[in-house]
């Protein structure tokens, strides 16, 4: 899907005003370029770090867990088993990560909507999104179909809005047709309003409970946000230590007509525009100061640990020698409590969408029995000190 914030024209096409601050906009895109490892001049993301980062997290958070529930929580616990891994990740990258409910009847499944793929209209006093748009992407033959959805409350109502457009180019809205001239969205409704009260949107969201660092408001931020420094710092880093390398390569110095018929390979050898007799033959092997490089690694590495609350040594290597008993209980305490908040986002998510469901479930005329639920994390010792990690 398509990424809602960088299409022009979105917020005309939906008649609404996106509330989401440039600032806080531009940091959501340089959290999902660091995460997928755009190329960028002078930085070399071979550590992959926000992806280190977001899977060793989800790892954690989800290495003990089980829930269960009664026959309807059943039903959706068990659409949420199929994307809760990928849905945390999304939320950790971008900070939230929407679980829209669908439902064939029976079952209960998920689509996931990442923080690019949402439009934010209205957000109540607890943070909460009332107003939101989204899109579908859609090709048929030569024509590109991009279908709007815009949920809000209005009167404690929930309101459902559909506006289909068509273009011949990808990277265009294009211009509003009838529902009905894509086979997909022919039986949706321009309008629809649910009846009774909602108090919601009918969805679950995935929300990192870190207080924003970029804009101060109640948009959810990335977990690797208040790090993004410090991961460009060693993707420098590791520009700089290649680069030391490919200098320490030795090279000799020859007459450059040399190079110039082609005998020579000039990775080893460098041509100077002198005479023969002046330049003869040189080696030229600089040492390496890769140490230094390495260093600095190191200690960036422990900074990021630091400033994320994770445990010693899950990025930087660790010498135990230096490390007293407090520093090792201190950073796995703090280790401990991240994961806990991030459980406990997840547990709060996922009741969000059984009770959806639930409301949806009634509109529908569907049976919805059975909607107590039950979450179990263990007892950590796959992450823990009990685990020697």
């Amino acid at each position: 899907m398509e990424n809602l914030l960088d299409m022009v024209g979105l917020e005309d096409a939906f008649g609404a005003v996106d509330v989401t601050s440039q600032k806080q906009k531009n940091a959501i895109a340089e959290w999902f370029r660091l995460y997928y490892g755009g190329e960028e001049q002078g930085f070399d993301g071979c550590l992959s770090l926000p992806y280190t980062l977001v899977r060793k997290l989800t790892r954690a958070v989800f290495g003990e867990y089980s829930a269960s529930g009664g026959q309807f929580a059943q039903k959706v616990l068990q659409g949420l088993d199929a994307v809760r891994v990928r849905a945390m990740e999304l939320a950790l990258v971008g900070g939230e990560c929407c679980l829209k409910p669908v439902t064939d009847g029976k079952n209960w499944q998920f689509q996931l909507l990442d923080r690019r793929q949402v439009l934010v209209f209205a957000r109540d006093p607890m943070g909460n999104i009332t107003d939101m748009g989204t899109c579908e992407r859609s090709v048929a033959g030569r024509q590109y179909f991009t279908l709007l959805e815009r949920r809000f409350l209005e009167n404690g109502q929930l309101v459902l809005e559909n506006k289909l457009f068509r273009s011949a180019q990808p990277s265009l809205l294009g211009r509003q047709v009838p529902l009905n001239v894509h086979p997909l969205y022919a039986a949706l409704p321009e309008r629809f309003v649910f009846e009774g009260s909602a108090g919601s949107l009918a969805l679950a969201v995935v929300k990192n409970p870190a207080a924003n660092c970029v804009d101060g408001s109640c948009e959810g931020v990335s977990v690797f946000a208040p790090a993004v420094g410090l991961i460009r710092n060693l993707a420098r880093n590791e520009w700089l230590l290649n680069g030391e390398f490919e200098r320490g390569q030795s090279r000799i110095v020859v007459s450059a007509d040399l190079l110039d018929q082609g005998q020579l390979k000039d990775n080893v050898f460098v041509g100077l525009d002198d005479s023969a007799q002046n330049v003869g033959v040189t080696v030229f092997a600089p040492a390496l100061r890769e140490q230094a490089f390495l260093n600095r690694k190191q200690a960036w590495l422990r900074d990021v640990e630091n400033v994320l609350g994770l445990k010693r040594g899950l990025l930087a290597n660790v010498d135990e020698v230096q490390r007293t008993a407090t520093e090792v209980t201190s950073s796995q305490g703090e280790y401990a409590l991240t994961i806990l908040e991030l459980q406990r986002a997840w547990e709060t998510a996922a009741r969000q969408a059984v009770e959806a469901c639930r409301w949806l479930a009634e509109r529908y005329g569907m049976d919805c029995d059975g909607v107590q639920t039950e979450f179990r994390w263990g007892d950590g010792k796959l992450w823990g000190a009990a685990a020697g990690q």
